[in-house]
């Protein structure tokens, strides 16, 4: 599902176009999900079974993961999720006397199959990442396309209708947003703390909060919709609103007053755009030295649990500068506000087609809807 909604964010690129068919496809790998095929037979599009799609030959294909990317005939563009793919935290074991050694999404296991190359195009979000692709997979420097980052532009984008999403989250007057975020594994927020939503909402007066919950679209795909709302179902009752996984986290962060995270890529865009930011500190978890998430990670304040939250969100945003992540922001895209076009371009130079002659840019996201 987290590669489905990344490459959501390029189809509004191919709108309007009547030369052009957009069919969608899961690969049946142990990895496919039923909350996956659910997203995507819930888009609207033609979804053709992984048998006849693998017998298919296509003038695109948009992939934004390798699983099954040999299978399918066609021109590939490989689009990251997350923070791109230099924003990776898990290790490989030692090797040699350097240490770890960091497992980027750009190396050869990933890129390469058979010696070919696996994508004619592969998606970077910032120049940081040539370096890391020249240095770990050096065949694949001529596929690759640094474009930005289209899921930051769209964030973006979707600022000025701010008041919009925080009432579609129903943010009273003289409400603020608090917005809590966990990614997933046993080291994330939710993960290591499973009362997390309710120690939010036992600390915050209802009257004068608002707390929204996102969780990392893995969680809803291997535990399912019905357990994800039974384990939350007293926090559900108590006044959380639970985004759903398939759209919305990012209405959430324009939306929100101050965003309180873990180490995933969500709070990464939060501290780029702006937000304050309040970590719930875990385990020591390896982040690559540079990315996004790491100078996030190492700068941001702390959540004291054995002290009252309101102080300390009071605190944060009296200190809190908007133009205090401006490095995070400076590392999520080396192409801010370009990527929609940069992306077209490839796109259509793939098919072997010219471009519509209308603008391109990126879209707002669409309102955030909850678990009722």
């Amino acid at each position: 599902m987290v590669a489905g909604t990344r490459l959501a964010d390029l189809l509004p690129l191919l709108e309007a176009d009547h030369r052009v068919q957009v069919v969608f496809t899961i690969p049946e790998t142990h990895a496919s999900w039923t909350a996956t095929t659910e997203y995507v037979r819930g888009l609207g599009g033609v979804v053709l079974p992984w048998c006849q799609a693998r017998q298919l030959e296509y003038d695109l294909v948009l992939a934004g993961s390798v699983r099954g990317l040999d299978d399918v005939a066609g021109p590939a563009l490989l689009v990251p999720h997350g923070g791109g793919f230099a924003q990776y935290r898990s290790y490989r074991p030692p090797t040699g006397d350097d240490g770890r050694e960091p497992l980027l999404g750009l190396d050869p296991s990933r890129l390469v199959n058979e010696g070919r190359v696996r994508a004619e195009a592969i998606v970077l979000t910032h120049d940081s990442e040539l370096a890391v692709l020249r240095r770990t997979c050096p065949r694949a420097v001529s596929k690759a396309v640094v474009v930005g980052n289209i899921a930051f532009d769209r964030l973006v984008a979707s600022t000025a209708y701010r008041a919009r999403y925080r009432s579609a989250l129903e943010v009273g007057a003289g409400q603020q947003l608090v917005v809590v975020s966990s990614t997933w594994s046993e080291r994330s927020a939710f993960g290591r703390y499973p009362d997390l939503f309710s120690r939010v909402l036992a600390e915050l007066p209802p009257e004068r909060y608002k707390v929204v919950g996102l969780l990392h679209p893995a969680i809803w795909s291997q535990h399912g919709e019905w357990q994800v709302r039974a384990w939350l179902a007293g926090c559900l009752r108590d006044g959380l609103s639970l985004v759903r996984p398939e759209e919305g986290w990012r209405g959430a962060l324009v939306a929100a007053d101050h965003v309180i995270g873990d180490y995933g890529s969500v709070t990464g865009f939060a501290a780029g755009l702006g937000a304050p930011v309040l970590l719930v500190d875990g385990p020591a978890v390896p982040l690559l030295e540079g990315s996004p998430t790491a100078i996030m990670y190492d700068r941001a304040p702390r959540w004291s649990f054995d002290r009252p939250l309101v102080p300390q969100l009071n605190a944060l945003a009296v200190a809190h500068r908007p133009d205090a992540y401006g490095d995070v922001r400076a590392l999520l895209t080396t192409r801010p506000g370009q990527a929609a076009r940069v992306l077209r371009q490839t796109m259509y130079r793939l098919m072997g087609l010219s471009e519509p002659d209308r603008p391109v840019a990126a879209s707002p996201v669409p309102l955030p809807r909850v678990v009722r």
